[in-house]
């Protein structure tokens, strides 16, 4: 069986798939599929999009063939010719690439796609796909996703030096795969001080929801919530928006209606596949230079395929070409560091030879502190990810997730080092807990999971903390994870502010709102404080028996939400338009760039963005031939 794909623009807003079935040989679509044998489908006011799909069954064939990569441009990174004859030679195209994009992410995804419009382009991505991966597709499965420590995991696990578990995408999609799934956008101060476009902004943001934005259907506890946070003077209501406005709001979904998640992945739909290669398994080596100049500059990549073996990806020579870093605020500024970028000190005492000094590359890091106070409940809960949120004046966010009890028919990875099961963590001590000794434990205790508890995690995210850390590289292995600082509550101001947000989700989990529409026991505080101590994990020393200050409390249960940022901030390792100070042909376009998490959630504006820049480069390249 073959299939070819194509996509016809037009101008309402549906997307439509239709399917073309026939046995012989697999003719061009161009010539099956035509405004003359199909009219109807190419209407000028139809639809916004139509992607024809054919399916050639092949002879005798009647089974079609189920390609687990989706988009024929995606393959493992071992079928890459090397250097001087790419892959792209072998199929008559240009044996250098105009963009290399290393990091086939939350932003990389969308960037690609919309680079390959009109330039050669390719994708070096570490991990694999999400498309067949059950963790990721799947809403029950969440957090078994993100408990997965295993080397083919889509969930990277790291542990900051502060003591908190944490974890960085590895698979096609990046952080919109293994997240919780909520999408909202920057509010409008943010794009102002990016010195964004706001033309472009809101146009961009839409060619995203168009593809894989849902609005979500409202559990009981999501209901509960936004009552609650009325009930408690977080108003307005502004109903669904992808807006950050102030107030109680709901917002939008990577999720479907059938709990499927919908990555930044599926983007890659729009890109046009005669000038896109996808690489997956293709780890990064290091960015290479040519330092014979008055300015370093790049000329190509060495990567790993999955096999171990190496192979080099050349840039074009024509004017314009980049490699272009979205690897996230843990991997590009480490792939910096690894290519010569960043502190002499630090490159010298791991033998990097230097190619360009910045003291900034790999500071500036921050990650917005979450704590969560566990509303147990005695029946079986809905499970609900992210759906309804409080924006306070404060700078604090006010989410719920609930129900995430796990049948075993619905577990396809092990729970690993990450996992909220109890049992496991109290057998293990805090030191020792590591992938080694949680599989040890598994096979000496034959370990049968099950759920901790029932209930809610109603959770607070503090915005623009103050506190920040760094980052800095343990050693010279680009798979191992480098060492990461985020001095959570270092500042006052950020501990201050904390303590009045747990006072607030205090009130909402005890309002009358709350307790009328779950069913719970009001419970005191300080036992639900108490409880929320226990439940939350991390390897900070905990001062179990003193909930009675909320300051402390705030220190002993700190998480991570994930939105962590910084490492390549602008003005210091990047211009505004994310070129790298000092060198040609380099770019960082990621979250590493930003100063502060960009809304409530930060994914629709990665995503947003990577569309954003795409579109900037084009035109700044081709004028109006651009076509964007």
């Amino acid at each position: 069986m073959i299939k070819t794909q194509k996509t016809v623009q037009s101008c309402f807003t549906h997307n439509y798939y239709v399917f073309f079935v026939g046995f012989g040989s697999a003719n061009d679509i161009n010539g099956v599929v035509t405004s003359t044998n199909y009219p109807h489908l190419f209407s000028p006011c139809l639809v916004n999009k139509i992607t024809i799909q054919t399916i050639f069954y092949v002879g005798k064939e009647q089974k079609p063939k189920f390609n687990p990569y989706r988009y024929k441009f995606i393959d493992k990174a071992s079928t890459f010719a090397s250097s001087s004859s790419s892959s792209f030679s072998s199929n008559g195209r240009d044996s250098t690439y105009d963009y290399i994009v290393i990091g086939g992410g939350t932003a990389g995804c969308p960037l690609a796609a919309t680079l390959s419009r009109n330039f050669s382009v390719l994708v070096l991505e570490r991990g694999g796909v999400p498309f067949t991966n059950a963790n990721v597709s799947f809403l029950r499965n969440f957090h078994i996703g993100l408990a997965d420590t295993s080397a083919s995991s889509a969930s990277q696990a790291f542990v900051s030096t502060d003591g908190v578990y944490n974890a960085r995408a590895r698979v096609l999609g990046g952080g919109s795969c293994i997240n919780a799934g909520f999408y909202s956008r920057a509010d409008a101060a943010f794009v102002k001080r990016a010195g964004w476009d706001p033309k472009l902004v809101n146009e961009s943001y839409p060619w995203v929801e168009r593809e894989i934005v849902h609005q979500p259907k409202l559990t009981l506890w999501q209901k509960a919530l936004r009552d609650s946070l009325l009930e408690v003077g977080v108003r307005p209501f502004n109903g669904f928006t992808y807006d950050h406005v102030s107030g109680t709001k709901i917002g939008g979904t990577i999720f479907d209606r059938f709990g499927r998640r919908h990555t930044a992945a599926e983007l890659l739909a729009y890109a046009n596949p005669q000038k896109l290669r996808v690489l997956i398994y293709a780890t990064v080596q290091k960015i290479v230079f040519d330092t014979s100049g008055t300015r370093p500059r790049v000329t190509g990549v060495i990567f790993k395929d999955e096999n171990g073996n190496q192979h080099q990806a050349l840039l074009s020579n024509r004017k314009g070409s980049e490699v272009i870093l979205s690897s996230g605020a843990i991997g590009s500024p480490q792939m910096l560091m690894l290519s010569g970028i960043g502190p002499k000190k630090e490159l010298q005492r791991l033998k990097i030879p230097l190619v360009l000094e910045n003291e900034h590359v790999g500071k500036g890091m921050a990650d917005n502190p979450m704590n969560t106070i566990l509303v147990p409940s005695k029946q079986p809960i809905e499970q609900s990810l992210i759906q309804t949120v409080g924006i306070t004046k404060m700078g604090v966010y006010v989410e719920a997730s609930t129900g995430f009890g796990q049948s075993p028919e619905s577990i396809h990875t092990h729970y690993g080092v990450m996992s909220d099961k109890n049992e496991l963590f109290s057998t293990i001590p805090a030191k020792q807990r590591r992938p080694e000794a949680t599989q040890a434990y598994i096979r000496r205790n034959k370990y049968q999971l099950h759920e901790a508890f029932n209930g809610s995690f109603i959770l607070e995210k503090l915005a623009y903390p103050i506190s920040r850390g760094h980052l800095s590289l343990l050693n010279t292995n680009v798979d191992d994870n480098p060492s990461v600082t985020f001095n959570y509550f270092k500042h006052p101001v950020d501990l201050q502010r904390c303590v009045e947000a747990i006072r607030l989700v205090s009130k909402v989990v005890t309002s009358k709102r709350f307790l009328n529409y779950t069913q719970c026991d009001k419970q005191n505080v300080h036992e639900m404080l108490s409880l929320s101590v226990k439940a939350n994990i991390n390897l900070r020393p905990k001062q179990v028996n003193d909930t009675k200050s909320m300051a402390q409390f705030c220190k002993d249960t700190v998480v991570t939400i994930w939105h962590y940022h910084g490492g390549c901030l602008v003005g210091k390792v990047v211009s505004p338009d994310r070129k790298v100070l000092g060198v040609n042909r380099l770019r960082v376009i990621d979250g590493s760039t930003f100063d502060e998490s960009p809304g409530t959630n930060p994914q629709a504006t990665v995503m947003m963005m990577g569309r954003y820049m795409g579109v900037k480069i084009l035109r700044k390249r081709l004028g109006n031939k651009a076509g964007v």
